[in-house]
């Protein structure tokens, strides 16, 4: 990939199709990609997030701002990639830490469509800063300094955009759609509030917006796997061909812990765990979802 980058200003690997700048460069080397920079942005799906971070943690000044772009949990300890970062750089400012997070299918970015993003920091002149740095012609960049729920946002996003997937896999149309993200974006909340986020933050573009856009798009891999698990294929087959990390298959389980832990009631989620981890049948899965008891929308 590197070798692809910097001789033919490609990643046919991961995102085939595009010229990249001739000013970008890549390097395997881990010590020369970090040991200088005035800014880490680490985009590394979570299941590999602390191991890549230990490999360079010596090499990170702690008062250089260090920039999830992953959307996930990590499984072992259910914490979130901002708390990974703070675990394995204990001594790093913990205002310097933290995410960039909206609706930002790669492909469409990369055609230069218009997209918004969030950058989540606690130090609001640092994320003022990155703002000016990530901020494009065609891609705007809103300030946030809730991390937290910025966080959850994109990791329970990808468990729903499973369930979209299944929806949309057995041909359901835009009710059922609508109604999911509906129901989504009340669990996204539940968990991200119980967990010390700002409820505004799930109505803006880390929230909502991700999931409009994931939810709707085949060119989520998430979304992919539940239209195949909706088709009726095997979760092994639909992930034998695919060469990067659906984040949302190894999250459910830490959402769900995460569900339990702060007593959130997650249906959609805990179906979609179901689905994955037990083999249960995506209709009956529905059923299910479709037969719970009648409650009010704003307390059920």
């Amino acid at each position: 990939v590197a070798h692809d980058i910097n001789v033919n200003h490609r990643n046919d690997e991961y995102l085939d199709g595009f010229e990249l700048p001739t000013e970008l460069t890549a390097t395997t080397d881990i010590a020369e990609a970090v040991g200088d920079a005035d800014v880490i942005v680490m985009g590394v799906p979570s299941h590999g997030y602390r191991s890549v971070l230990m490999s360079c943690a010596q090499h990170i000044e702690r008062t250089t701002p260090v920039i999830s772009l992953s959307k996930g949990i990590e499984r072992e300890t259910l914490m979130r990639m901002t708390e990974v970062t703070l675990d394995v750089l204990p001594k790093h400012d913990p205002n310097l830490v933290g995410v960039l997070t909206g609706p930002n299918l790669a492909r469409e970015i990369m055609e230069g469509q218009p997209a918004a993003t969030v950058i989540a920091l606690g130090d609001g002149n640092a994320a003022t800063e990155l703002q000016r740095v990530f901020m494009g012609r065609t891609f705007r960049v809103y300030t946030n300094p809730d991390v937290v729920g910025s966080e959850i946002a994109g990791a329970v996003k990808n468990v729903m955009a499973i369930a979209s997937g299944m929806a949309a896999g057995k041909g359901f149309g835009a009710n059922t759609l609508a109604t999911l993200i509906t129901r989504a974006l009340v669990e996204m909340t539940r968990l991200g509030v119980a967990m010390g986020g700002d409820f505004r933050t799930f109505s803006g573009l880390a929230g909502l917006g991700d999931l409009i856009a994931t939810c709707n798009s085949p060119q989520s891999r998430n979304y992919k796997v539940g239209f195949g698990l909706g088709e009726g294929l095997s979760l092994d087959e639909i992930t034998s061909d695919m060469n990067m990390v659906a984040e949302g298959v190894k999250s459910t389980s830490g959402i769900l812990q995460l569900a339990d832990r702060y007593r959130v009631d997650m249906p959609i989620a805990r179906q979609v765990g179901r689905v994955l981890y037990e083999g249960l049948d995506t209709s009956q899965a529905l059923h299910e979802l479709m037969t719970r008891a009648a409650k009010s929308e704003f307390k059920g």
